[in-house]
């Protein structure tokens, strides 16, 4: 009999412990189950170092247009990298996650052999308190979102096998919903901007006026347009293909951008027409805009099979008046750009009232 009350209460030990562990999981799990970049990151520096038992922890974000990670959050409280460089030498072991998809391991940086991290290379060494730490790479559908790494465990004694079940389940979790995020945000991108431009579209640009516009009736301010018209891309189109037209549609929309600040809002229009918001900007200023549109897309040609196409725009601006509408303001807008036409192209032209019958 004493025999069966031992046996039952070690059968009450374990799943207590069990219990108390899934208690701190599940709702960490649910944490993380959302479309809030913020609060995966929250979750990252905060709650699973307390997990683990790891005194720092740092989440960086990859950036696979530029091959970067990017940090996003970190609790060190000194410096640490802000980026690396998929392409850094030598190699990194962020580096190696990613590149292996591989949690990686190591109970004693000194010692470490693949790689070998000399200490020459590690500049914030000397920030630690132990040697040992978990680089994790955070997977979704098979390709790495990001990296997150855990550093210093506060026992000394390296990560256990349940740390590194905690750790692995995880970064399933991590993964998959920063993988959600970027979706969901290029989704929403893909939804405001031109797929071959990646200017906001013709419903978006309408949107921007219409805030714009109401903004400047409320609280004072200059908003100029430009409107802008490809010339003679249908004869292009008609000499190298529709493909050739696209690629020179792409380089005049980067042209366009360069010549504009971060505050204005450039627009795929329509076909061959791009339109420009200038927020608190004169006429005057406007006009310099404009000319440097036209010659950042006339002085340099693009190449196409080993030819070079010659490139011009017709511009046409206005500025608000505070009594006007979005159609009204556009048809300004619309007037000049027709003038620059009839001028012959390749020259901006700016609406003036005593000429709109024209």
């Amino acid at each position: 009999m004493p025999m069966t009350n031992k046996n039952s209460e070690n059968t009450h030990e374990k799943p207590d412990i069990s219990i108390s562990l899934l208690e701190q999981v599940t709702p960490l799990a649910r944490r993380i189950n959302c479309l809030d970049i913020d609060r995966v990151a929250d979750v990252c520096i905060t709650s699973i170092p307390k997990l683990v038992r790891v005194r720092f922890a740092s989440l960086y974000i990859l950036d696979e247009t530029n091959n970067i990670l990017h940090l996003h959050k970190h609790n060190h409280p000194f410096l640490i990298n802000k980026i690396v460089s998929l392409n850094k030498t030598p190699t990194p072991l962020m580096v190696m996650a990613v590149r292996s998809k591989e949690l990686i391991l190591v109970p004693d940086i000194d010692t470490h052999k693949k790689p070998i991290i000399k200490k020459s290379q590690r500049a914030f060494a000397d920030n630690y308190q132990t040697n040992n730490c978990a680089v994790v790479p955070l997977i979704c559908q098979d390709r790495v979102v990001g990296v997150l790494n855990l550093a210093d465990k506060m026992d000394g004694n390296g990560f256990e096998a349940g740390d590194i079940a905690l750790i692995e389940l995880f970064s399933q979790l991590i993964g998959a919903s920063i993988g959600n995020i970027k979706l969901f945000e290029r989704t929403q991108r893909q939804a405001i901007t031109d797929g071959l431009t990646a200017l906001v579209n013709h419903k978006t640009f309408y949107e921007v006026l219409e805030k714009e516009l109401w903004r400047s009736r409320r609280y004072g301010g200059q908003i100029s347009l430009i409107m802008v018209d490809v010339d003679n891309l249908k004869k292009i189109n008609d000499a190298y293909g529709h493909r050739a037209g696209d690629k020179v549609i792409k380089e005049i929309s980067k042209r366009i951008k360069k010549c504009i600040r971060q505050i204005d809002t450039a627009a795929r229009y329509g076909g061959d027409e791009f339109a420009v918001i200038l927020i608190n900007t004169s006429l005057i200023d406007a006009s310099v805009v404009a000319k440097r549109m036209l010659d950042a897309v006339s002085n340099t040609p693009i190449s196409w099979n080993n030819e070079e196409i010659e490139l011009s725009i017709s511009v046409g601006l206005c500025q608000y008046d505070a009594q006007g509408t979005p159609e009204d303001i556009m048809g300004r807008s619309d007037q000049a750009l027709y003038l620059a036409k009839q001028a012959g192209k390749n020259t901006v032209r700016v609406f003036e009232p005593s000429k709109s019958s024209l």
